[in-house]
């Protein structure tokens, strides 16, 4: 059994943000109002808001337990040597470094694919279900969970290849060329992702002529903004919760709507949430995210190459001999806290950004109202959390909470905005 301070530095890291997260999910819980918020009076009744905390309560207790068996089993791994036994079984089929990082990590990731199935099935077949959320069978289940590990093995392979590559021939330059080839991969998954990655997971139709189409055409026109098409997804064969997002760059561009979106809007509500995702691209926020996340993926392949010139940690996890692959392995997880921080500045930008976002929807077709009322009946459809606590929107949240976004669309409505 590995027993070290480098090694107990790395699983305390890995303690550290499963504390934090599990209190940020139990205050989150009990945040839950027993008053029905004044903004939806008459939208909730009183079973449907209890519903909206039972399945709440039912999410957090299923993901409570999830991240406890993978944060003990991992703690069980690398105690017990398996990092060095997994590195001395991949060496001993005499690959290329390359290629035996690729499997070392493949089967990681594999493992890690094996232990998250339980629960993810027992979320889709038994909390989705018991709420009426769940439309998925076990045939489409299953065959997502193999595309998955395919687009995984072929995609994340080739990618992974290049930056073991990298680390493993290229000295001191090695983070920058590898943090080029993730830029180049980031962009192509961008141009070829709606027309050839999607589709092989749902099935996207022209939305067909009619009055919506009519009205998000003259709308995206009189905005200025090129479409490739408006499709219509077949969410509805997996969940019956509604979405609708943007995808593509340049020309690619085009907008995807969930067929369960459609059978919930009124027009002026879908184009009025059409309306704040155009204000992503209008504003810049698609780009400014993207420069965003590659400074950081940059930043954090700076890191990983120092972190990778520290020997002694790997041996002191029982690797056969340094590698790129192993340091890589034990940088995400001795990083875990960091990636928490990470998290929270990269969500408070993308919460700043779809506060503008809305404010840009308000000047749309049916004003602030129209965005307020789809997202009110869109809280309701998806059974949303109402009043979250401060640290889980802090750790969390992509959006802002849903009540500070309708207060805030009411400011913008009384002004004339």
């Amino acid at each position: 059994m590995l027993m070290n301070g480098y090694v107990l530095g790395v699983l305390g890291a890995l303690v550290l943000a499963y504390a934090v997260t599990s209190l940020a999910r139990r205050l989150n819980v009990r945040s839950f109002s027993g008053e029905l918020p004044p903004e939806f009076e008459g939208v909730y009744d009183w079973a449907e808001y209890r519903r909206a905390g039972e399945y709440l309560r039912a999410g957090a207790r299923l993901e409570w337990a999830q991240r406890s068996v993978e944060l003990v089993v991992t703690c069980a791994f690398v105690l017990f040597g398996g990092l060095g036994w997994l590195d001395g079984w991949v060496r001993g089929l005499g690959h290329s470094e390359t290629v035996s990082g690729l499997l070392f990590v493949g089967a990681l990731a594999l493992a890690g694919s094996v232990l998250s199935l339980p629960f993810e099935a027992y979320s889709t077949f038994v909390v989705e279900n018991k709420f009426g959320f769940n439309t998925t069978t076990w045939k489409v289940f299953v065959v997502d969970r193999l595309k998955g590990l395919a687009l995984g093995a072929i995609l994340g392979g080739a990618l992974l290849a290049a930056i073991l590559w990298a680390y493993a021939s290229l000295g001191n330059w090695a983070w920058l060329v590898a943090w080029a080839v993730v830029l180049v991969f980031a962009v192509v998954m961008m141009l070829v992702g709606p027309t050839w990655l999607l589709p092989l997971f749902n099935r996207f139709t022209p939305l067909p002529d009619g009055e919506l189409r009519q009205a998000i055409e003259a709308y995206t026109t009189s905005q200025g903004y090129e479409l490739d098409n408006v499709f219509v997804m077949d969410g509805s064969r997996r969940s019956m919760k509604a979405n609708a997002f943007f995808t593509g760059i340049g020309r690619r561009k085009r907008i995807s709507l969930y067929d369960t979106l459609l059978e919930k809007l009124s027009t002026n509500e879908v184009l009025a949430v059409l309306a704040h995702e155009m204000g992503h691209a209008k504003l810049g926020h698609i780009r400014k995210n993207f420069v965003q996340v590659m400074l950081k993926i940059g930043l954090t392949l700076l890191a990983v190459q120092l972190f990778l010139s520290w020997s002694a940690i790997q041996e002191a996890f029982g690797a056969v001999s340094p590698s790129a692959y192993f340091g890589l392995t034990l940088f995400g997880l001795a990083m875990e806290p960091l990636a928490l921080a990470l998290g929270v500045v990269g969500n408070a930008f993308s919460r700043r950004n779809e506060s503008q976002a809305d404010a840009y929807a308000a000047k749309g077709p049916g004003g602030a109202q129209a965005l307020a009322s789809a997202l009110k009946t869109l809280s309701l459809a998806n059974l949303a959390n109402l009043t979250p606590h401060p640290l889980t929107v802090w750790l969390q949240f992509s959006h802002p909470p849903i009540l500070e976004r309708l207060r805030r669309l009411a400011q913008l409505g009384s002004q004339g905005t």
